[in-house]
């Protein structure tokens, strides 16, 4: 097939290797423009995307938006049997998702309707979730709201965010491989019209671990914030959880219990097993302690 393919991030790459390796024709990549970064966010970093398709050789289109009409005329001219989209993070107008001939699929990172929206692996881990998965979605105009062609599923289980992103984004990938195969095998079916949530863009100061919640809730943050990380603060400084357990012990809510850094939570304890100090590697919390106390009684 022809295919324009739209992504951004890591999660998205995947997906665009394995309909190369398909031997689909990808006329070009659409993906969100360089940001600043690199030594002190002077350089343009291009994103994941745009850095593999270049490795592939195929064109690459990075425009601010799909508003305009010229854009929007320079997408149609492609002649694309389908669009595939990936976590590309710009909206698209019906102009657009109507311009290909099958339309355009969507790989979204959850079991649609639940956590429609932009950071669905994360809202899931927060929730407590048991299971998680990935669709091929055909795109409509509502936000997430279309028919879903194909479906897999996997156990949260103590996941990471960055563990399940690149689960789910192997898993995509061969999904969307599999529709393309033959798409009139795959014919969208409707989204259950009950069980709809939301899974709106992660706010900074959501990654802020917060003892007044029980220990099992401060345990998903760690995990669904991990990449990057939570933090919590310390001696003036931030320090990040990567990783930590749940102990039944008891006290008041952001207070360290020992001398190994157990933190006690609305119900139970949060103890961290690997941190990170700003501009240092990841460490063990015994490691942290031996450099940076936070005795027993400080309140964090």
């Amino acid at each position: 097939m022809r295919i324009v393919f739209m992504g951004t991030p890591a999660f998205a790459v995947p997906t665009l290797d394995a309909l190369a390796d398909a031997g689909h024709e990808i006329v070009a990549a659409y993906s969100q423009p360089p940001r600043p970064g690199g030594r002190r966010g002077r350089e343009l970093v291009p994103s994941p995307v745009q850095r593999r398709a270049e490795e592939l050789g195929i064109a690459v289109r990075t425009p601010v938006s799909l508003k305009a009409p010229e854009e929007q005329a320079a997408f149609a001219a492609l002649d694309a049997d389908v669009a595939v989209v990936a976590a590309y993070g710009l909206i698209l107008p019906r102009a657009v998702l109507e311009a290909p001939r099958l339309g355009c699929l969507n790989v979204h990172g959850s079991l649609l309707p639940r956590w429609r929206g932009a950071a669905p692996i994360q809202r899931a881990i927060l929730a407590g979730d048991a299971e998680t998965g990935v669709g091929i979605m055909q795109m409509e105009a509502g936000l997430d709201t279309g028919p879903v062609r194909l479906e897999g599923r996997t156990p949260i289980d103590g996941k990471t965010a960055g563990e399940l992103t690149d689960e789910l984004a192997a898993l995509g990938a061969r999904l969307m491989v599999e529709v393309l195969t033959d798409p009139a095998a795959y014919p969208p079916v409707a989204q259950p019209e009950e069980g709809v949530t939301y899974a709106a863009k992660i706010a900074k100061e959501e990654t802020r671990l917060d003892f007044a919640q029980d220990a099992a809730a401060v345990e998903r943050q760690v995990r669904a914030f991990n990449p990057p990380g939570a933090w919590f603060e310390a001696n003036g400084e931030r320090v990040r959880m990567l990783e930590a357990t749940v102990e039944d012990t008891g006290g008041a809510a952001g207070i360290v219990l020992d001398d190994r850094l157990a933190i006690a939570c609305a119900t139970g304890a949060i103890r961290p097993t690997l941190v990170q100090r700003a501009g240092r590697g990841v460490m063990t919390a015994t490691d942290l302690l031996r450099g940076f106390p936070i005795p027993a009684g400080t309140a964090l």
